[in-house]
This record gives C-alpha cells, structure tokens and sequence, in this order.
C-alpha cells in the first residue's frame, strides 16, 4: 500500500517555507488536450499559481507553485474535477515547500508527447514496468543480478545519484534509445532497473526496455523524489541532491532545498566545488561553460544591459530571475546558519 504523501517541510514557519509545490504526471488517454489547455491555464492564472504543465494526447506532466489553498484546489480539479473526468485518477502526484516561488509564469504547452522518447512502440498506458516502492529499493538494487541505470541527463547525473548506477552519459531523454541498443543486452541484463527524477522517465524508459525483449524490468514508484521523502537518510543510498526544475536547483533527503544553485549563462547546475572553482564569475561563466566564447559575451552583454536598465530605474527581462536567484541564495545560507546554531545548542 502506498504511504500518502506528505509534506516533509511543514513543520517549518509558514514564513519560511510559503509555497507549496505540486508535481504530478499521469499517462491517460487526453485526445481533448488541446481544448482542455485554456481551461487549465485560466484557472491557474486566476490563481496566481505558476509553474509548467504539459498536455499531450498521452497524458499530463509539470511542475507548479502556489499558496497551499490554490495548489489544493488544482489538485482537486486535476484529480477529480469535471475537465478531466476522473482520467487523472491515481496520478503520480508529490508535495513539497519553496521559501520562494519557484517559478517565474505560469504555462500550459500542448506537446505530441508528456516525456520526448520519440518511440511509439513504448506505451506505458498498455504496457510498463514492475514498480518498486521506494521502502523496497534499496535490497533490489543492492544484488548482484541486477544492472542499474539511470536514466537521466548527465547534468542531473551529476549532482548526485544512487550508489552503483551507471550513468548513460546523454544529453536528452531520446538519445537513452542509443544507449540501450549499445549498451543493454535483453539475453545477458535479465534484470534492469531504472530510475529517475519523479518516476515518469521510467515508466516510459520500461515500456521501452520491454517492448525490445528484456524480460524482467523494474522501475522506481514516485522516482528520487519520492525515495527523498520517505526513506530515512541514515538507510539511503543516494549520494549528492537530485536536480528539479525550477528555481530551487535541487533538493535533499526530506525534500529540503539543497545548496546547488543554476549558472545564469549556461543553466548548469552548480556544487560548492563549482562555485569555489576559479573559472567561475557569478552570472557570467562556470567550469562547465568557461571555454564556450560566445555564450561568455553573451552573458557579459546580459549582465551590462541589467546594469544599464538598473541605472535607467528600468525593469530588465532577466531581472526575475536573478531576483529569484538571489532570494534562494540568501534563504539557503540562512538556513545552513540556522542548522550550525541548532547543532551548537545540542
């Protein structure tokens, strides 16, 4: 039985933590997605909600923020509101808290797919994967039978994982076809298992695997995520935070914000070490783009055009978003002072 979902942040100040996040995916049958997207994007907008939600013939995947009242009343009306009509039901759907919002506007996109494979053989609405709650992970990807992957991009690889996976080194989600064909063998990997941000990679990755002939494949139920919230740090097996996106870089065990912050030039997320490294200068370049000539004078002239509108008293398009930055930035030092003070007194 799956535990309900709750929200590891709650027993924070309401000043602190005054958003509450909703990302929530379903594969469905959504033949009406494209009349059902003004609908959507009208009654978050009324609400001041803001994030990203996609609609697709195949389903629904996104990420939003609001106040608690109106991600509630999202959620109602996804889950089992009139517009949907109970399609939604049973959607994979998880909470968590932002100290601020996360998200600069709000946008419903109409796409031909909720997660881009570009593999239409790969139906997980017919056909998936075993599910693996995240209270059963961890003795399945410690034997020795079984061949773990990740199934994300090496920049989300990067900024932590779970011990022993094996890391397909791609930069988008369509690419994990090449991967499997070079890499995976259906007669010698006889038991994969695979995992990712929030689950919905996964479902489609082993919809994928099993429609090439691997035979047992098994994927994580609510992805990092949902390990996050539910299983105890002291018993986890992922090292490092996992990357979201929005505004908060990335999150640790809890669901709490994590320490990673976003190259504003690049979009690169960035370790402490990244931070501390000397091609790094804030806004304009990090280790991972410091060589890349062209995207380092474009964000010189990004950053000489907010000065010029800051002087003029002007607003400036990139404004929100460094606004953003800077109050996440502040609210996590906040935060690790805060936590240095309580451990002193203990």
């Amino acid at each position: 039985m799956t535990k309900p979902t709750r929200d590891m942040n709650a027993n924070l100040p309401q000043a602190i933590q005054p958003y509450k996040v909703m990302a929530i995916y379903k594969f469905a049958d959504l033949p009406d997605a494209e009349a059902i997207r003004p609908v959507l994007a009208q009654f978050c907008c009324a609400r001041d909600i803001k994030g990203t939600l996609i609609l697709a013939p195949e389903g629904i995947n996104g990420t939003v923020a609001g106040t608690a009242e109106a991600i509630d009343a999202l959620a109602g009306m996804l889950l089992s509101g009139a517009l949907f009509a109970g399609r939604l039901a049973g959607a994979e759907v998880k909470y968590s808290t932002a100290s601020t919002m996360p998200f600069l506007r709000m946008k419903v996109r109409l796409k031909p797919e909720i997660v881009t494979l570009r593999a239409p053989e790969a139906n997980p609405a017919k056909t998936v994967g075993t599910y693996v709650e995240p209270g059963d992970w961890n003795s399945l990807i410690t034997r020795n039978d079984v061949v773990l992957v990740d199934t994300r991009n090496d920049y989300e690889v990067g900024l932590g994982t779970f011990q022993r996976a094996l890391d397909p080194a791609t930069k988008n989600f369509t690419e994990f076809k090449d991967y499997v064909a070079t890499h995976l063998d259906p007669v010698r990997d006889r038991k994969v298992a695979m995992f990712c941000t929030g689950g919905i990679r996964c479902e489609k990755a082993s919809s994928y695997l099993l429609s090439q002939g691997f035979e047992e494949v098994f994927h994580l139920k609510g992805g990092i995520l949902k390990y996050l919230e539910t299983v105890p740090e002291s018993e986890s097996r992922f090292s490092g935070e996992c990357f979201v996106f929005d505004e908060r870089v990335s999150v640790t065990h809890g669901l709490a914000e994590g320490d990673a912050t976003l190259c504003r030039a690049c979009r690169h997320p960035l370790t402490s070490a990244d931070r501390a490294a000397p091609d790094y200068v804030e806004g304009i370049s990090c280790p991972h783009c410091a060589e890349d000539g062209a995207r380092r004078r474009a964000a010189v002239e990004r950053a000489r055009q907010m000065e010029l509108a800051a002087r003029r008293g002007e607003a400036h398009l990139g404004d929100a978003a460094s606004d953003i930055a800077a109050r996440n930035k502040a609210a996590k030092l906040a935060r690790r002072t805060a936590d240095r003070e309580r451990a002193r007194k203990d």
